[in-house]
């Protein structure tokens, strides 16, 4: 008889032990593929200017969806600001399309089912695979704000402080 045993937190989660990466250090620049299959370097976006990069567990849940929507109907403020914005699952592509499209998403979203990206940027990991809700705020290559406990409903405000507060 084979018996599963699931070890919870008093989060309700496994977590990895991952540390994020610190205000001032180099952000990430990987090639991630898009919720159209296509490759973005990050390399490049940064060079375009500010970018919101915030990860979220899973596509089209309550959190996640309130997040997503937040930055969808602040894009035009977002957008003025200079902040350019990606949000990043471990969701295959297909999910990140359909994602997109079910909310009418005007940002890039990223498919990293392998957690690259994730893992790159040192976010947690709930049950060994989902994403922690995190954001980072990359200007000029560098992480210069961190949110290790984003709030799904004020995530576009919270970008916007940071980047003011940052210039």
């Amino acid at each position: 008889m084979v018996r599963t045993i699931i070890i919870l937190t008093m989060f309700g989660f496994l977590s990895s032990d991952a540390s994020p990466l610190e205000v001032g250090a180099d952000a990430p620049e990987l090639t991630v593929t898009n919720s159209a299959g296509e490759s973005v370097e990050l390399s490049e976006v940064y060079a375009q200017g500010p970018a919101l990069v915030y990860f979220y567990p899973k596509a089209d849940t309550p959190g996640c969806t309130a997040q997503a929507c937040n930055l969808r109907d602040s894009f035009e403020k977002l957008g003025e600001a200079g902040i350019q914005v990606i949000g990043a699952s471990t969701d295959n592509v297909k999910s990140q399309a359909a994602f997109k499209e079910k909310y009418s998403l005007p940002f890039t979203l990223v498919a990293d089912p392998d957690g690259e990206l994730v893992d790159a940027f040192g976010v947690p990991k709930k049950l060994a695979s989902l994403a922690s809700r995190q954001s980072f705020l990359i200007v000029d290559g560098k992480i210069a704000w961190r949110d290790l406990k984003a709030t799904p409903k004020t995530q576009s405000e919270d970008a916007l402080a940071a980047l003011q507060s940052s210039q």
